[in-house]
């Protein structure tokens, strides 16, 4: 598909509402590419080089500083990273991440391997490279999905996007913990660069304008508090990226699975790739649910619902001591956890003018990409403090409180029909 004459609108033949409309779009098909392999490097990544570090030292809070490591970065870049995709090619932007991204299991190898000395401590750089880069990751894809997509199809293609992105999680720690004995931590570590440089390929052949340029660009931090204004401004927006950040934030357990696994469940790698696969598995069928059945009416109440849920089996997961047991809530959470993606997906894209899709982008990253790492670190400290179970249970239950404060702190997002935002 060759980019279309208007660069505000993506070709007339793409304005079909149907529900298979995204995927017949070669370019969005290719985003799609983009995305599955982002994440399944970066959690193939995830799942080993926990395994690895809490198989040497036994201590969840070295689990939570790996959130940590990569957190700080990416807070420091995904301001800076939201600008410069509103300015500069977002295709090569995206190219460059994708080979970033490949830098970081190689080192990973290396260092495992003995051949970069250091020990344990020394692993905690290579992450925080990954975090540098991940900031540019997710601006990137949501600027390229509005200029591949027309608005009609915004809600089904958030659905698809989410499907992938869900069936990512799902596969990179299966694949990340199944492969840990067969091939070893450093083989699993070379995987997870060739998915991130097969992005670069995926990138390479999409067609895609680009927005068109300012004749006069603000300064950059001008440029950054602007993008901070509007989400700050607008009250559905900025509800449904809290409501979402803390949720993660206080009910991240799944960063405490390898803890869980050695001390609880008393199960191998693989059953730590099941435990990290079982929310996205659930996801991915929420997901597919509402690609065929798009949300929009009540889909306030229904988001806050669904984030409710998502905290009662967080506390149900923490109380359980039978693996399987423990597995299903956590599939039940990624289904609860699907429809927030989606929703908060789908509002922001609307919500947001072309212009500002890199900086809106990015404080969303600010928001939910980064609670999941903020998350890790919070569980392992609590985890430290009052132990895993604990942490788990009071998690949950602070999820669910923030649901409450959410509802009525903002009205316009707990009335939301997303009718309204088109």
């Amino acid at each position: 598909m060759s980019a279309p004459d208007d660069p505000h609108q993506p070709p007339a033949d793409d304005h079909d509402d149907s529900r298979a409309a995204p995927l017949r779009n070669r370019d969005f098909r290719a985003l799609l590419g983009y995305r599955i392999c982002t994440i399944l490097s970066y959690q193939i990544v995830a799942v080993t080089v926990g395994w690895y570090i809490y198989e040497q030292t036994r201590n969840p809070w070295m689990l939570g500083l790996i959130g940590l490591a990569e957190v700080l970065p990416y807070f420091c870049v995904a301001p800076f990273a939201g600008y410069l995709v509103d300015q500069l090619p977002r295709r090569r932007l995206g190219m460059a991440a994708a080979a970033g991204l490949a830098v970081t299991p190689l080192l990973l190898a290396l260092m495992v391997l003995g051949t970069i000395g250091g020990g344990v401590w020394l692993l905690y750089l290579p992450i925080m490279l990954t975090g540098m880069v991940r900031a540019f990751l997710g601006p990137v894809y949501n600027a390229l999905f509005a200029r591949i997509l027309p608005r009609t199809q915004y809600a089904r293609g958030a659905s698809l996007g989410s499907i992938v992105f869900q069936s990512a999680l799902v596969i990179g720690p299966a694949i990340g913990g199944a492969l840990i004995k067969p091939i070893g931590i450093p083989g699993v570590f070379v995987l997870a660069a060739l998915l991130a440089l097969a992005v670069v390929v995926f990138l390479a052949r999409m067609q895609v304008s680009e927005p068109p340029r300012q004749p006069q660009r603000d300064p950059i931090f001008a440029s950054i508090a602007e993008g901070a204004r509007f989400v700050f401004g607008h009250q559905i927006l900025l509800g449904a990226l809290a409501l979402d950040m803390f949720a993660v934030l206080f009910g991240g357990a799944i960063s405490l699975a390898p803890a869980f696994i050695h001390d609880i469940l008393h199960y191998g790698p693989e059953g730590l790739g099941i435990l990290r696969g079982a929310p996205a598995l659930g996801a991915v069928a929420m997901g597919i649910w509402l690609a065929r059945h798009p949300i929009q009416h009540n889909a306030g109440r229904v988001l806050l619902i669904a984030v409710a849920g998502f905290g009662a089996c967080m506390i149900g997961f923490g109380l359980s001591t039978l693996f399987w047991l423990s597995a299903f809530f956590l599939l039940l959470s990624g289904m609860c956890d699907g429809v927030s993606v989606v929703m908060r997906s789908t509002i922001m894209q609307l919500a947001t003018p072309d212009h500002m899709r890199g900086r809106v982008s990015s404080i969303n990253g600010l928001f939910v990409g980064s609670s999941n790492e903020i998350g890790a670190f919070y569980m392992g400290s609590m985890a430290r403090l009052l132990g895993l179970v604990p942490a788990v249970v009071f998690g949950g239950f602070v999820t669910m409180g923030v649901v409450a404060v959410t509802a009525k702190k903002a009205p316009k997002l707990r009335r939301l029909d997303l009718r309204e935002l088109h």
